[in-house]
């Protein structure tokens, strides 16, 4: 799957806060990673992550993630981080991200998450359950074999 920003359901729209810009007055890259947190974290609700892992203690860990830095952001804007899953296995999927800029249109950033299921309960891996990889695969359209 090539996703874009255009093709992600989940989007979440932010302002950008003074305090998130750096001496350099743009926004300090380690901010890229919390709106990728943010937008992950509206997936999560939007599939029945968080609710599942309340019940039953299996639930994401996060375990890799990267960006790309394509454009400075600074204040005063607001963005739009899109995300959505590209990859998606046995125990494992892999989240795409957006971050867009309200002020110039562009997107400012692109990132990638691992996300391994856990079993909290356990301090162990566990296969994702099948009612989360439903709601995954019918909202990315996603092939419903997992590799």
């Amino acid at each position: 799957m090539n996703p874009s920003f255009e093709t992600c359901q989940v989007v979440v729209d932010t302002p950008i806060a003074w305090g998130e810009m750096d001496a350099y007055q743009h926004v300090n890259n380690a901010m890229y990673f919390r709106y990728f947190e943010t937008a992950r974290i509206a997936y999560f609700e939007r599939v029945g992550v968080n609710e599942f892992k309340e019940k039953q203690g299996i639930g994401p860990i996060l375990a890799s993630t990267q960006c790309r830095f394509k454009a400075p952001l600074t204040y005063p804007d607001s963005i739009s981080i899109a995300t959505c899953v590209t990859e998606l296995a046995e125990d494992r999927f892999t989240m795409k991200y957006f971050i867009k800029s309200h002020k110039s249109g562009r997107v400012a950033a692109e990132g990638e998450g691992l996300i391994v299921y856990y079993d909290y309960n356990h301090n162990s891996k566990h296969v994702i359950p099948d009612s989360i990889c439903e709601q995954i695969i019918a909202l990315d359209k996603l092939p419903a074999n997992r590799a």
